[in-house]
């Protein structure tokens, strides 16, 4: 009888537990966004922080931000945060993505090997810059993979009406971290974000060699994945990460978050 009654509640508790794991159970938001993000560190700071407040768990998709565009217009996460205004908006326009804010801005930079062959350090602009690059045949190693930084490249050798070809030139099709390591390998030259320069620093001996230009000013915009492109689509916890990042909080980690002294990004929401 005594086995009997111990297995009835045992039965009776196991329910009890069954039927209140969906209270507990963490919700997972699915986020898509570029190699940059990951590579800073930033994520690894930024993330634990709205994961203890909301009970959510972010998953993330680290690819360049052609593919995180791509993934986010497929309806194949919730949330997108990229820095490559140009095609945001293109997705914005089509219906794909809502809610679309700035969230912070660097710059990009070049490295280089510290004697500089190509002597960038001289150029006035970053097209000129580019220009000394492709003269010297100096090694360059592109992302070559549709990312933020990729477009922004392409961008610069249409100006500087430039198309870059021959051993000299790279196109590995690989993160920004990755890049800087291949770069570093061969004592090329690369285009990258600063945020991850500086997570890089102490990793490669290649130096900032070409800075400052405008024209390597360097915006992140988060979008939520539109709800309409499916029932799967959490828009809920899109919302709930959206809204962090940009408030007093999120701003605060981003503008906190720094490396050996340097400032990585810095927030956009005033």
């Amino acid at each position: 009888m005594m086995t009997t009654r111990l297995i009835i509640k045992t039965l009776f508790i196991n329910t009890l537990l069954l039927i209140a794991l969906p209270a507990w159970a963490e919700d997972v938001l699915k986020l898509s966004t570029t190699t940059s993000t990951e590579n800073s560190g930033l994520l690894a700071v930024l993330h634990p922080a709205f994961e203890k407040q909301n009970n959510i768990r972010v998953n993330i998709i680290a690819v360049g931000t052609g593919k995180a565009l791509k993934i986010g217009g497929n309806a194949d996460v919730d949330v997108v945060f990229v820095h490559a205004p140009a095609a945001e908006l293109k997705y914005v326009e089509k219906g794909d993505f809502i809610d679309r804010v700035a969230v912070m801005h660097n710059d990009f930079v070049i490295v280089g090997p510290e004697n500089d062959p190509a002597d960038i350090a001289s150029a006035k602009t970053v097209v000129e810059a580019l220009v000394k690059i492709a003269q010297s045949q100096s090694p360059f190693i592109s992302r070559g993979d549709d990312s933020g930084t990729h477009k922004k490249e392409i961008q610069i050798w249409k100006q500087a009406a430039i198309e870059p070809k021959g051993s000299w030139y790279m196109a590995v099709g690989q993160g920004m971290g990755a890049v800087l390591r291949i770069a570093d390998d061969k004592q090329g030259y690369a285009l990258t974000d600063r945020g991850t320069q500086i997570a890089y620093s102490d990793k490669i001996t290649l130096k900032v060699q070409f800075e400052g230009d405008s024209a390597l000013f360097n915006p992140y915009h988060v979008m939520a994945v539109n709800p309409e492109k499916g029932p799967h689509i959490r828009y809920d916890l899109a919302k709930k990460y959206i809204d962090f990042i940009v408030s007093e909080k999120g701003q605060k980690i981003i503008n906190d978050y720094n490396k050996g002294g340097e400032q990585l990004f810095y927030p956009d929401v005033k």
